[in-house]
């Protein structure tokens, strides 16, 4: 069963990696950690996603004060647990969260241009393309209220 774990001292260093062809879409461990550090006065959250005991992924989110929404930063799986329904099912928990946490109405997040599975992912999510882009990301948001 997929649950999510705060990131701690004891289970920050799993080695949890996307495969080769993903490194340009998404940041590995180490640079999600930092950009949560970068975000702390942003209430920033970062979760390791477990299957039952086993670690299979990570996510972060944060206040984004200037979309009055909560931005889904940076998410993904290890590549030896791709491809079996872990995404879609932590992405719920996480979004579970935040309307627990009620400050804002909406989710944003970025996706790179040619990442396919995470479009299809974030489509199946609920989430819209807002017509924006920011650079190679293509901006998508949700209401979750």
């Amino acid at each position: 069963m997929i649950h999510l774990e705060t990131v701690t001292p004891d289970n920050w260093r799993l080695g949890l990696q996307v495969r080769d062809d993903q490194h340009n879409y998404v940041s590995d461990s180490a640079g999600i950690l930092a950009r949560a550090y970068a975000y702390r006065n942003n209430r920033s959250q970062v979760f390791i996603i477990y299957n039952d005991d086993l670690p299979v992924g990570m996510g972060m989110y944060y206040d984004l004060d200037d979309f009055n929404a909560y931005n889904l930063s940076q998410f993904f799986i290890d590549q030896r647990y791709q491809g079996k329904g872990f995404g879609y099912e932590a992405v719920n928990q996480i979004l579970r969260l935040m309307r627990e946490d009620g400050k804002y109405d909406k989710v944003v997040l970025c996706y790179i241009e040619g990442d396919d599975a995470a479009q299809k992912l974030y489509e199946k999510l609920g989430f819209c393309h807002t017509g924006e882009e920011d650079g190679d990301e293509i901006i998508m948001e949700l209401r979750i209220r």
